[in-house]
């Protein structure tokens, strides 16, 4: 806890309520945290409450505050366009900080019979450089689309040692590529289709094509026939790449689309930025994992274009989610920009499609850093918007029942990190408490064990301990297969445990597919979010699976050992013991007389009988299944 509460309570205390920006400051004097408020006291006293209930970046800042300071404003307006201002002069560690990936980027063709033509961000190698430009996007954009026109190689072959050496690869099946590797291209024939390439890059199609013609003309009257087929296809590359734009060319007027990805630790934000009708360039930002920001998209948006004015203000600004201040943020951008700035939440059709492509680019970014994929990512982030959770469950458990009547009751439960299967995390149950079926007590006595699991951890076992117990960590999601009758059933334990975990059930239909996710109150649809239906659908199957292969798996062990008390003397303790010593039916049958005898506590000549009877049994393999119970 701070020390200096008392005193920031006692000065927040005689705070005017009018509106302004506060910035919280270190001992050292050093500027933590910037924010604006419509009301100073109540924005202010939100911090040094008795008992706040702060995320932890919250609390960690508010530790560190030994004083603060104010400015009054005559408006939130002006205090908004005050706090973009001080955040970009103080760089505070707790605010979102803009860094772009921007730099020098250049257009590299190499040296060497067959060059290549690649996108570089400095000019170390060898070679003639076509830049400097200041759009990454740009560059890696025409490196791409000319490669692909003038059917230039992107493979690592080095050309021409790897001649005939390996079959050309898919880009050559499918016309992307000339198919240097087969040997038959001369470097004279190249060399003129990497010079095309270049006068392409910088005159563009308007001058590259009536030259190509009149060369294709040429060669047609030189009855080189071949030549003028291969300069024919050339046109018809840079016509078609003119003319199928698609959603490059998506929107009429200029236009900013603004995706955001997040993880548990880290959030990306990328702007797909349209001029002229036409994708001009792409940024993309990482806000730090300190940035007190429940809301990235407000924070964002006044500090991008705080200091962009006319042309480089879009018309138009399409989101996802609408910014919690839209008719502040709106009114800024139009005063500033010269013009009326729209913001957008598309829901449908072609700029909907543009909101999800600036997505996937952040959901990219973001899968670089966290060593997940953008599609697994995006789809753990779309389930927690879905499920209106404050952050992305990142770790969700998933829990499902399975029993043939009333024999071998078990649960499964499988563990999502990330969008991925965590198998090390897996775990298994056998209901001890039931002697008839009822998938709702069993399903409290797994969920209750598990919690219990939990506490057991965090009070008795060490740190180095807890990180390889699978429930010494909570999960940030709860799945049940089942409907809300399973949810009701379990929600009372989580408060008895006093753990908010959200929980929520995965709802079947007749053939057994995933249907809808399943609430206290109803169901919520998820066909339309594709993504995170495809989650939720992947994590109903494995829990599923799991489950029953370990009830059918009991089930044989169940059978096994009760063939076994047929023998005069062998009860179902003295099976069972037999089983839990000899895992598998190899290793029993393997075991001696004596052994038998010693193991089960029983005479040698009923051992003997056990004996025959387990040589006459069919082999099979392993029913103990591996995977860890509880």
């Amino acid at each position: 806890m701070n020390p200096r509460l008392p005193f920031l309570q006692a000065k927040t205390a005689a705070l005017t309520t009018a509106p302004g920006v506060y910035i919280m400051k270190n001992q050292q004097g050093k500027i933590l945290y910037i924010g604006k408020a419509k009301n100073l006291r109540n924005r202010v006293t939100s911090y040094f409450r008795d008992h706040p209930d702060h995320t932890v970046k919250t609390a960690k800042m508010v530790s560190q505050v030994y004083d603060y300071d104010f400015i009054v404003t005559g408006s939130e307006y002006e205090a908004l366009v005050l706090e973009c201002s001080l955040i970009k002069q103080h760089q505070p560690p707790y605010n979102i900080l803009l860094k772009d990936d921007k730099g020098y980027h250049y257009i590299r063709i190499s040296k060497g019979a067959y060059p290549r033509i690649t996108a570089e961000v400095n000019t170390d190698a060898d070679g003639e450089y076509l830049g400097p430009y200041m759009s990454g996007f740009a560059t890696k954009q025409t490196v791409n689309t000319v490669n692909r026109m003038f059917q230039l190689p992107t493979c690592t072959r080095p050309f021409p040692e790897s001649f005939r050496k390996q079959r050309p690869c898919l880009n050559f099946h499918i016309g992307q590529c000339m198919g240097v590797c087969r040997g038959t291209v001369s470097s004279g024939v190249y060399h003129e289709a990497v010079a095309d390439a270049v006068r392409f890059i910088k005159n563009g199609g308007d001058k590259t094509i009536p030259m190509l013609e009149q060369r294709m003309q040429q060669a047609a009257e030189n009855l080189e026939f071949e030549e003028a087929a291969r300069l024919r296809d050339r046109i018809n590359a840079i016509r078609k790449a003119g003319e199928h734009q698609d959603i490059m060319d998506a929107v009429r007027v200029d236009t900013d689309v603004v995706g955001i990805a997040s993880s548990d630790v880290s959030t990306y934000i990328s702007v797909l930025i349209y001029r002229d009708g036409r994708l001009y360039d792409q940024s993309s930002f990482c806000i730090s994992a300190d940035a007190l920001s429940e809301h990235p998209l407000d924070d964002f948006l006044p500090q991008y274009y705080s200091t962009k004015t006319g042309r480089d203000l879009p018309k138009v600004i399409l989101t996802e989610d609408a910014p919690t201040e839209a008719a502040l943020l709106t009114d800024l951008l139009t005063k500033r920009a010269g013009h009326t700035v729209s913001l957008e939440q598309p829901q449908k059709g072609l700029r909907r499609r543009l909101v999800l492509m600036a997505k996937q680019n952040a959901g990219e970014k973001l899968s670089l850093q966290s060593g997940r994929t953008g599609k697994e990512l995006l789809a753990v982030e779309e389930l927690g918007r879905v499920l209106g959770l404050s952050k992305p469950p990142m770790r969700i458990e998933a829990y499902d029942i399975s029993n043939l009547s009333s024999a071998a009751m078990v649960a499964g439960m499988v563990v999502f990190e990330g969008g991925r299967p965590l198998k090390s995390a897996y775990r298994r149950f056998s209901i001890k408490e039931l002697d008839l079926q009822n998938d709702y007590a069993s399903m409290q006595e797994v969920i209750r064990r598990r919690l219990q699991e939990y506490r057991t951890a965090q009070e008795n076992q060490s740190e180095t301990e807890r990180a390889l117990n699978a429930f010494a960590v909570l999960p940030d999601l709860i799945l049940l297969d089942g409907g809300k009758g399973h949810v009701a059933a379990i929600a009372p334990i989580l408060e008895e445990f006093k753990l908010p975990i959200p929980l929520y059930g995965m709802v079947k239909d007749q053939k057994h597919r995933t249907r809808a996710i399943a609430t206290n109150g109803g169901e919520i649809a998820l066909r339309d979010k594709q993504a995170a239906f495809a989650l939720l659908t992947r994590i109903q199957d494995e829990v599923h699976r799991f489950a029953i292969t370990y009830m059918k798996a009991k089930h044989t062990k169940t059978s096994y050992a009760l063939t076994l008390t047929t023998v005069k003397g062998v009860g179902e303790k003295k099976a069972q013991k037999l089983l839990l010593t000899y895992k598998t039916r190899s290793q029993l049958k393997a075991a001696s007389v004596e052994a038998l005898a010693k193991t089960a506590a029983v005479s040698l000549e009923t051992a003997a009988e056990l004996h025959k009877l387990i040589a006459e049994l069919p082999d099979d393999t392993d029913t103990n299944p591996s995977d860890k119970g509880a």
